[in-house]
């Protein structure tokens, strides 16, 4: 197996290209239409005044939400339940310095996580780094720190192959049929699509993408169908930095 490690970042002015956990606290109403003088690309139902590229606080405080309990989520992983208990410490702490319960969501999707929070049904969530962009846009969601460690902040997406394949550097995967995450993620799709062609491959141009959905599937289908066809496929660790 090859494992290809690449550690990048960019810029909130960009997006979060490679930032691991971005915590948001987006449950803001509706911004006043003939208020807002600039909205740059987010929904309608926001604006951005202060031009940082996040929704602003309603300047009338009575359009600000209080709600009596905190529903709290961490982005949609392959098996949920295992972060709940992860994060039962933290939403204990989040209760104590709120002092306001604090409830477990577990999204099943991208796309779940960012309704929730543009409908007010999620107000503090750990969000991944491909949907980041989507969720600043469409749900309002204000970023406000990240995950960390004391060699700073970042994470590894690694190219895993089969074992028994004949692919042992990027250039190798020419001509091939090649499996990326999801359009949205960060690690299985969008950092292959900007830092390949440093490496002189292009997705779409140079190999086949195809979409595995999930990254656990990414892995399992290496595994049986490299066995085949020698599919490979983008993917990034599990929380246990495998």
């Amino acid at each position: 197996m090859l494992n290809l490690s690449f550690f990048r970042w960019m810029s909130l002015a960009g997006i979060f290209a490679m930032a691991l956990l971005a915590l948001v606290a987006g449950s803001f109403s509706p911004a006043v239409a003939d208020e807002c003088k600039n909205r740059g690309d987010l929904d309608a139902r926001y604006c951005d005044n202060d031009r940082d590229l996040v929704a602003d606080t309603p300047t009338d405080a009575s359009k600000w939400l209080d709600p009596g309990t905190l529903v709290f989520s961490y982005t949609p992983v392959e098996d949920p339940s295992v972060y709940e208990n992860v994060f039962t410490e933290f939403m204990a702490y989040l209760a104590e310095k709120t002092g306001k319960k604090v409830k477990w969501y577990g999204a099943e999707s991208y796309a779940a996580q960012v309704e929730a929070m543009r409908s007010g049904r999620l107000h503090v969530a750990g969000i991944s780094t491909g949907p980041t962009c989507f969720g600043v846009n469409l749900a309002g969601y204000v970023p406000f720190a990240i995950m960390s460690g004391p060699k700073g902040f970042g994470y590894k997406l690694q190219l895993i192959t089969h074992k028994d394949s004949d692919i042992m550097k990027v250039s190798d995967m020419k001509g091939r049929n090649i499996a990326h995450v999801t359009p949205s993620s960060n690690s299985g799709n969008q950092a292959p699509r900007a830092l390949f062609k440093d490496l002189g491959v292009v997705p779409d141009q140079d190999y086949k993408v195809a979409y595995s959905g999930k990254h656990d599937n990414s892995i399992m289908g290496g595994r049986q169908q490299g066995l085949r066809r020698g599919a490979h496929r983008i993917q990034r660790p599990g929380p246990d930095g495998r």
